[in-house]
């Protein structure tokens, strides 16, 4: 995987956290947001990218925008789907953390990631994940993924989209879903962490400039 540093120019011209998460909050709210497909006919995928540091600020809106939508202050069901915790669960229902961490003693990270994502079928249509989000996304909801930079290098954002988010069923198809990125992503390409170039991506939008 190929490191790179983001220029300062790009920090230079993006605004600050609390302006882009009114930008996002403004567009959820509006109707016609969650009945689009997205842009050009696209899926109505997105990315809110955050310098890695502000994690915790993003942690702390999330919350609240979670907090005001069980408050009924909305006309649609937030769901927001932490794949680092949906992971430890599946492993702790199959009794695998333990031989997960022997394993990742034994044979390094990259052997864990191989046998998790076997244990997930990642790389089949029905894969957990997949199944797991059809049978827990209600209708009229918008989606906020979030936990990516925890499962790194388990699951990168790419295989999220590729893998996960275009294998979902038709019914899917006007149902905003926002990936919450720790890096940059330039709607060409995805820089985890500021620091390392995951695979070129180009279908999903960012949500706030």
């Amino acid at each position: 995987m190929a490191v790179q540093t983001v220029s300062r120019e790009y920090y230079k011209n993006r605004r600050s956290l609390s302006e882009r998460f009114a930008e996002m909050d403004e567009k959820i709210k509006v109707p016609s947001f969650r009945q689009s497909t997205g842009k050009a006919n696209e899926v109505n995928y997105w990315v809110f990218d955050y310098p890695p540091e502000q994690e915790l600020e993003v942690r702390s809106h999330i919350e609240w925008l979670k907090k005001r939508n069980s408050k009924g202050f909305d006309d649609y069901e937030l769901i927001i789907y932490d794949l680092y915790d949906i992971i430890i669960d599946r492993l702790t229902e199959k009794g695998y953390i333990e031989k997960t961490k022997k394993l990742e003693s034994r044979g390094g990270i990259q052997h864990v990631v191989t046998a998790i994502q076997r244990m997930l079928r990642i790389t089949d249509k029905d894969n957990y994940l997949v199944r797991y989000m059809e049978e827990h996304t209600p209708e009229n909801a918008v989606v906020l993924i979030t936990g990516i930079g925890k499962c790194y290098p388990i699951l990168e954002a790419p295989e999220v989209f590729n893998k996960v988010l275009y294998n979902l069923p038709q019914k899917f198809a006007a149902t905003p879903v926002i990936l919450f990125y720790p890096g940059t992503y330039t709607e060409q390409e995805l820089v985890v962490f500021n620091e390392f170039v995951e695979d070129s991506y180009y279908r999903a939008f960012r949500i706030a400039r």
